[in-house]
């Protein structure tokens, strides 16, 4: 299904608080943060030239979060980012001046950093960025992990330190603990989906995503036309969607959010022209997708600066992760999670669709960007959907900044 923007706000300029959280200058902050991680270097664009050639575009382009900071997922961008953010702004408030990053390990902010604790809910790649970012700072991580958490994903958040809190019931059930628990205990609450008088941090993880916008940016010989992103609550869709709405301007492209059909709250809240939560039914193998609720501020970006939704099924996942991991010749395999090829398997989808495509404007010259925003979170989950082994991850040797 696909469902053209028909809300008020369409094509409206950003509100100019979101407008300030994703552009250029707030984007240069974020690189300049990622500077000095010891592990940091710019994730792979890597041209499916096979692919487009086989479905008649000019080109599509995928931008391999797979590679990042070590994590697996662009979500390294995001939670670790809002972290340091807020130690640093700590800091400064209790010493009375400006601390700057290159102050971060100084015995005064880490003796601050030690009285913080920092907490979220997660689905599993969104906890480890904000557990590796409370490492990295020596502040302490509480991670709330709903019942559909893989084991291998708890252990990849848990090897950071982080005290885990089981939470019975969906994600968005794990949120509403957390913020709960988080609140008894003064702890702060820094999450990827937003709500009524909560939006500032989680602008702040949108905030670090817009490195990998501005990186792709510079990859790609020509901007795109189309844009495919996947959404959960709709923070990286809405991260991507406002900064290419901002660098881009009137050269903007068509930007198509896609949800798992099975946990589709975007779609529906764009039906209804307003934030819905939505029934919990079937699981999705779509995990980190598996969001009920939106996050306020990825609406209230994404209702100006997307230009349609459409949802994908099962099958569909499934499929682009053996596409990718398998591709067609001339083509770079690529190493897509349950969630990260999504964005594809809806241009794909799109492409096929005579009534999508036209509705979307895609022909020959299309140029397609999507984003690859998970490699093998889940290694057993990964096998068992394509038979194939991911590769090995570099073994942790501690602490990197």
């Amino acid at each position: 299904m696909v469902l053209l923007n028909a809300t008020a706000d369409y094509r409206q300029p950003l509100d100019p608080r979101d407008a300030e959280t994703l552009g250029p200058a707030a984007a240069e902050e974020v690189e300049r943060h990622l500077s000095v991680r010891e592990n940091h270097a710019v994730t792979p664009l890597v041209a499916l030239s096979g692919l487009a050639r086989e479905v008649g575009v000019a080109a599509i382009h995928i931008k391999d979060e797979g590679h990042r900071l070590g994590l697996g997922s662009f979500k390294a961008l995001g939670g670790a980012y809002a972290v340091i953010r807020l130690v640093l702004e700590e800091a400064g408030q209790r010493l009375g001046r400006t601390v700057d990053l290159a102050e971060l390990h100084s015995q005064e902010v880490r003796a601050v950093a030690r009285e913080m604790t920092v907490a979220c809910a997660t689905d599993g790649n969104h906890g480890r960025s904000v557990a590796q970012g409370a490492e990295l700072v020596g502040a302490r991580a509480a991670i709330f992990v709903h019942s559909g958490v893989s084991d291998e994903r708890v252990a990849a958040i848990a090897r950071f330190g982080a005290e885990m809190i089981p939470v019975e019931g969906t994600y968005d059930d794990s949120v509403r603990e957390a913020a709960r628990i988080a609140e008894a205990k003064g702890w702060i609450i820094v999450s990827d989906t937003s709500w009524p008088g909560y939006e500032r941090i989680p602008g702040l993880v949108m905030q670090g995503y817009t490195a990998l916008v501005r990186e792709a940016l510079r990859q790609m010989p020509e901007p795109p036309t189309h844009v495919f992103i996947q959404s959960g609550v709709g923070g990286i869709a809405a991260a991507v969607a406002g900064h290419l709405a901002i660098a881009l301007g009137d050269r903007r492209p068509v930007f198509t959010v896609v949800d798992p059909a099975r946990a589709a709250c975007l779609f529906e809240t764009a039906r209804a022209g307003r934030p819905v939560t939505i029934a919990h039914g079937e699981p999705t193998v779509m995990a980190m997708l598996e969001c009920y609720e939106p996050s306020l501020v990825a609406w209230r970006i994404l209702s100006r600066a997307a230009d349609a939704f459409m949802t994908v099924d099962e099958v569909d996942a499934t499929g682009i992760m053996n596409r990718l991991a398998r591709p067609v010749s001339g083509d770079q395999a690529i190493v897509a999670g349950e969630s990260g090829g999504v964005g594809l398997a809806g241009a794909l989808k799109a492409i096929a669709d005579p009534v999508i495509k036209a509705a979307l404007s895609i022909d020959h010259r299309s140029r397609i960007f999507v984003v690859n925003t998970e490699g093998a979170t889940d290694p057993g989950k990964y096998e068992e959907i394509t038979g194939l082994s991911p590769p090995r991850s570099p073994r942790r040797t501690g602490k990197e900044l």
